[in-house]
């Protein structure tokens, strides 16, 4: 068992003292360097881009002659915008359902939609036309009904 113990012993002896040799050798190694020119060395030249002249001023705009003003007119058979149909009342709770269904038809959260929809609906018996904006079309009800956190309530 002595023996074994001994021999262990030399074996580590024997690489820890190779390694040491072998480092030495390795920090006697002398780096060979290149001799430094005795001319210096030039950057590459481009050559430099023309100068850029400016665009000749442009003369400025000329403005047609304005026409006469007109007399507003007096007729009133022709109004300046089409009238927009009122929007549907509501007489049951059925009928929000599908009214709601057609507005939020197009809303990327649809159920949220419909159901804020269909409690607006019931309670200001009216659903505004058309899948976005016309909300004052509902009257007061529906422009003011707010959510817990103050904002508006009706789609």
């Amino acid at each position: 068992m002595a023996f074994k113990s001994f021999i262990l012993l030399l074996i580590s002896l024997l690489v820890l003292t190779t390694k040491v040799s072998s480092y030495d050798e390795v920090l006697n190694i002398v780096p060979i360097l290149r001799p430094i020119p005795s001319t210096p060395i030039k950057a590459p030249t481009t050559p430099s881009p023309p100068p850029v002249k400016a665009p000749p001023p442009s003369p400025p705009p000329v403005k047609p002659p304005t026409p006469p003003p007109s007399p507003p007119p007096t007729t009133p058979s022709s109004p300046a915008q089409p009238p927009v149909a009122p929007a549907p009342i509501v007489k049951s709770d059925k009928d929000c359902i599908p009214l709601c269904g057609y507005r939020c038809q197009l809303h990327s959260r649809k159920q949220i939609c419909v159901r804020a929809c269909v409690t607006c609906c019931d309670r200001c018996k009216c659903v505004p036309p058309g899948t976005y904006g016309n909300r004052d079309k509902c009257g007061k009800c529906y422009t003011d009904m707010l959510t817990h956190g103050n904002r508006p309530k009706c789609p």
